[in-house]
This record gives structure tokens, C-alpha cells and sequence, in this order.
């Protein structure tokens, strides 16, 4: 099966340096647990089946978009606990995200899209 990821791509003294979409979405992941209000990645119906067929990330909750210019646009649906600020909450995911993925990648992070997709009661 031919392989479909999308990759940052670094040129470096000795060679290229090439981030996967996968390492991407999994910094992106990590930034998000330390928020107040986060409750968790929401994941579509389908998910594993559509996996199995070779298309990575469609229902995990975070989508990575990288561009011609290697600059990263991240869509994310996410759950937030009862009670929390959906408006604040959203802000502080978007900004962790940005923060996160320039400093360990050097990318530049055109938008982080925000879906709140549902209410967890902790």
C-alpha cells in the first residue's frame, strides 16, 4: 500500500529532517492534557473501520493540514468537561496547540479550528 502521509520537510547541514502528520497531531495531542476544562478528543463513529482501509487520523479527533509552504492548519474535535468555559477553553486549546507545534517543529501554524463536540460530567 503506498504510503499517503503528508510530512514537514527540513532541510538541515547533513541531510533532511522529515516531521510525519502523525508526530504533528500527537504533539498537539500532548499540548491539550495540561488544559483546565479539556476532557478528551473526540472521535467519529467509523473511526477503526476507516483505518483499516489506510486513511490515518479521519476519526481520531485531530487533522492535520500541511501546505505547499509547510505551514500547518490543525482541525480538532474535543470534548469539554461540564462547567467549563466553552469560549475559554476553545482559546487556551487553540493557543497550546500554536505554542506547542512552533517550538518542536518550526512550523508556522496558520489556525487551529476548534469543534466542541460534546460535554463530559467529571
Amino acid at each position: 500500500m503506498a504510503d499517503n502521509k503528508q510530512y514537514i520537510t527540513q532541510e538541515q547541514e547533513h541531510g533532511l529532517v522529515m516531521i510525519s502528520e502523525d508526530v504533528i497531531a500527537t504533539i498537539a495531542l500532548h499540548a491539550l492534557n495540561d488544559i483546565d476544562g479539556f476532557a478528551g478528543l473526540a472521535a467519529k463513529p467509523g473511526a477503526d473501520i476507516v483505518e483499516m482501509i489506510g486513511v490515518k487520523n479521519w476519526g481520531k479527533g485531530i487533522k492535520v493540514t500541511i501546505s505547499e509552504q509547510d505551514e500547518l492548519r490543525i482541525d480538532c474535535n474535543i470534548m469539554i468537561t461540564y462547567g467549563a468555559s466553552v469560549v475559554n477553553v476553545a482559546n487556551n486549546v487553540q493557543s497550546a496547540i500554536t505554542s506547542a507545534l512552533e517550538s518542536t517543529t518550526g512550523a508556522k501554524v496558520l489556525g487551529v479550528n476548534v469543534n466542541v463536540c460534546g460535554i463530559v460530567r467529571k
